[in-house]
């Protein structure tokens, strides 16, 4: 299991000596939650701040835009070079001309799915894209609790990717912690976003290992 803690969740006053820590603790991404008070009823990072981050982490940026005019705010962030960029299929008219445009720039593109978004709204899309991002909260706020059919829905995306793009990732947020690690990776995810679990645990290293390796729980 491949873990990329959510900066959403650090202490703020603190940022850069969080990132450092995460960076140093086993973390295979940093995940960044970019929100503009419209898709989501709140704000967080503009490019200023991405920029510095960017320049403090020593892994790869995981970027998840929740926000509306999506295009725009793409096009904006395309300099950041993260390694994934990753949009709301629910806000994208276009959204196999932006997977391109994601791409021919040098990231790998990712769609988001909503809890209430079913999985099949990806048929046609998921032989273009490396990653799909389930939503196992409702998005735009960090420590909320786990959607229990998030596994079902990991388990029926498998089968899809199994047959349309076996390379592709399944990436969850929302809610993850060691009472429901297990079954996600049972289910077939492949990398976890966890925020409030991480930066609320005071020991980065121990929270991430429990992620990466939850059979050593047993």
């Amino acid at each position: 299991m491949l873990v990329a803690p959510s900066i959403l969740s650090a202490n703020f006053l603190e940022l850069g000596k969080e990132i450092e820590s995460v960076c140093k603790s086993g973390a295979d991404f940093l995940h960044i939650d970019v929100m503009d008070g419209h898709f989501v009823p709140n704000l967080t990072f503009g490019m200023p701040i991405l920029s510095q981050i960017a320049q403090v982490s020593s892994i790869p940026l995981d970027v998840h835009l929740m926000v509306r005019d999506v295009p725009s705010f793409v096009a904006y962030f395309l300099p950041l070079k993260p390694l994934f960029m990753s949009v709301h299929i629910e806000e994208v008219t276009h959204l196999h001309r932006l997977i391109c445009l994601i791409r021919d720039n040098g990231i790998r593109p990712a769609v988001v799915l909503n809890p209430h978004t079913s999985e099949e709204t990806l048929r046609y899309i998921l032989p273009d894209v490396d990653m799909v991002l389930l939503m196992s909260v409702n998005p735009g706020f960090g420590g909320q609790q786990f959607i229990p059919s998030t596994l079902t829905k990991i388990r029926r995306l498998k089968e899809l990717i199994s047959v349309l793009n076996p390379q592709c990732l399944i990436e969850v947020d929302g809610g993850i912690n060691t009472q429901n690690i297990v079954s996600l990776q049972e289910a077939g995810a492949d990398i976890v976003v966890a925020g409030s679990y991480i930066f609320g645990s005071g020991d980065y290293a121990k929270a991430i290992a429990t992620l990466k390796n939850p059979q050593d729980m047993v």
